[in-house]
């Protein structure tokens, strides 16, 4: 029996990206989600009136981890904390991507889901994919099969999409607008 080889470190790193992006994502969506029906007090960050809105926090971030990696280049227990808060700073920025192309929109734009499902996968793709020159035959039929259901997974979730936007946008705007001061 042969011993498997040490995993690269980019796999390790992108895997712990992954797993920053997903966490911070889920607790960002269920936050506001609890301070929007009052569930939780208000902890929105405001200047002077203003909502600063968490993708600005993950701009700082962004910055910051670059900087530490650019200047410092961290390796072992720092490049694994700057891993998981790279993937951090990338869920609080592209939860909101479509205020990046609507500036003042809806926080509840379907473009910030499309973007987040996109960094997850290609996250996704840099921890798991082997690398090119293991790829198999047994890969490719496996990744025709991933790329067959992500398809029919985003007809389905551009159809339905639709159905709860039409459904549940007025709710969702009016929850919206009634948590903001």
């Amino acid at each position: 029996m042969s011993v498997p080889a040490a995993e690269p470190l980019t796999q390790a790193l992108a895997r712990r990206t992954l797993f920053g992006f997903i966490l911070i994502f889920i607790a960002s969506r269920v936050m506001v989600l609890l301070i929007m029906s009052n569930r939780v007090p208000n902890f929105y960050f405001f200047l002077r009136g203003t909502h600063v809105h968490h993708l600005n926090y993950g701009i700082f971030l962004l910055a910051a981890v670059c900087a530490y990696v650019l200047f410092w280049s961290p390796s072992g227990r720092g490049a694994r904390i700057a891993a998981l808060l790279y993937g951090a700073a990338m869920a609080l920025t592209f939860d909101e991507f479509g205020m990046w192309l609507h500036l003042g929109g809806s926080y509840w734009q379907r473009s910030s889901i499309d973007a987040v499902i996109v960094v997850a996968a290609l996250l996704g793709l840099i921890a798991f994919a082997p690398s090119i020159r293991n790829f198999q035959t047994r890969h490719l039929k496996a990744s025709i099969a991933v790329l067959v259901a992500l398809i029919a997974f985003g007809i389905v979730l551009y159809d339905t999409s639709l159905k709860i936007g039409r459904l549940e946008g007025t709710r969702l705007r009016a929850l919206e607008l009634a948590s903001s001061p």
